[in-house]
């Protein structure tokens, strides 16, 4: 039998956590632990799993940090400190020690070291301002580590800025960006093989290239293809949300592109979809290196949020899922066909819509 705990943060003022039994197939609620407003994305600390970090996406946006209890609670907060901006979306832990956070809602964010522990923040790291189109304005949405830098997806400005250390920890500089398609609204990413996957919220379009080196802004895209599900009833409106491509194990060798389609209007009674991709060694008859394999049918309103869970004692195997709207709850589906197909395996009603997950 083997047990995992799973968090998930949402729009309310506590984080739940769950057990996942993958042998019995059951997901159990186990605590719902109060945080402050609107936990909404929540990361484990890089080389401590026992600490999670939350953000609070409001106006006056926090982000705060807690130590997981082995009862599946919460313990804190420990500390906490202001993003410098409005509605921190989105959070992520880095290699060296430093936590980036962004705020949507005022086209700005901060790479934030700990003090003496994980756990404490430094409160005077330096606000990082993204340039807003002309006539627009910025929404950065998502912080990946590659590297020495720091890619952000910017949803307004549509551009992935990189950012790269400047001097000492909490000083960072914007060193150039990555053009994307006018109006595309880059949301998040994912980094493979060195090259660069781009989920585009506004155009519900998944994009494939190369990264380039830091002074130049453009590379070709080696893909350009819809997520969107055939046939949506009439009223649907799409917002891609997420990204996730596992790393290979010997169980799962592909590494398939796991997408979610979220559906803003006339809802499908089928639920959204999460869509499977391949990326290829050549060309499909379409020209493109990425081809669809599946559309997996959820049962869920607006996916925002999904994870896969940790290598360790098989839990790539497994995914989670959940919708910002409705009444589908939290879902646990399993790979299967090498990851070419989703089953479910496990569906959790007390607390009906999550936004983030994080597996320990």
């Amino acid at each position: 039998m083997v047990n995992f705990t799973i968090f998930a943060g949402g729009y309310t003022s506590f984080v739940a956590s769950y057990l996942f039994n993958s042998e019995a197939s059951s997901l159990t609620l186990l605590n719902q632990s109060q945080t402050g407003p609107s936990p909404s994305w929540i990361t484990l600390q890089g080389t401590n799993s026992s600490i999670l970090y939350a953000v609070n996406e409001v106006s006056s946006g926090v982000l705060q940090s807690f130590t997981i209890n082995s009862n599946g609670s919460l313990a804190g907060p420990v500390d906490q400190v202001s993003s410098g901006g409005d509605g921190p979306a989105y959070a992520s832990a880095l290699s060296t020690g430093q936590v980036a956070i962004l705020n949507y809602g005022s086209g700005n964010g901060k790479i934030i070291p700990t003090i003496s522990d994980p756990l404490h923040f430094v409160k005077n790291s330096s606000l990082i301002t993204f340039a807003p189109p002309d006539g627009g304005v910025s929404h950065p949405h998502m912080a990946l580590e590659h590297a020495a830098e720091v890619f952000v997806s910017d949803l307004g400005a549509d551009k992935i800025w990189r950012l790269i250390e400047a001097g000492s920890p909490g000083t960072w500089k914007i060193q150039g960006f990555i053009a994307q398609p006018l109006g595309s609204g880059p949301r998040h990413m994912a980094i493979f093989d060195n090259e660069l996957y781009v989920l585009h919220e506004l155009d519900n379009t998944l994009t494939l290239q190369a990264i380039p080196p830091p002074t130049v802004n453009t590379s070709t895209f080696l893909a350009n293809v819809t997520i969107i599900s055939p046939s949506p009833p009439a009223g649907a409106t799409f917002a891609a949300a997420e990204i996730l491509i596992p790393a290979p194990t010997a169980d799962f060798p592909v590494p398939y592109i796991y997408v979610s389609n979220r559906n803003t209007g006339t809802q499908d009674p089928r639920g959204d979809t999460i869509a499977i991709f391949e990326r290829l060694s050549t060309p499909n008859s379409d020209g493109s290196l990425l081809t669809l394999i599946a559309q997996v049918y959820t049962g869920l309103d607006q996916i925002r949020g999904m994870e896969f869970g940790p290598a360790e004692n098989g839990g790539e195997a497994y995914l989670v899922a959940s919708g910002f709207a409705g009444t589908g709850g939290v879902v646990v589906y399993e790979r299967t066909a090498g990851g070419r197909a989703l089953k479910e395996v496990a569906r959790n009603k007390d607390v009906l819509t999550r936004t983030s997950f994080v597996w320990v």
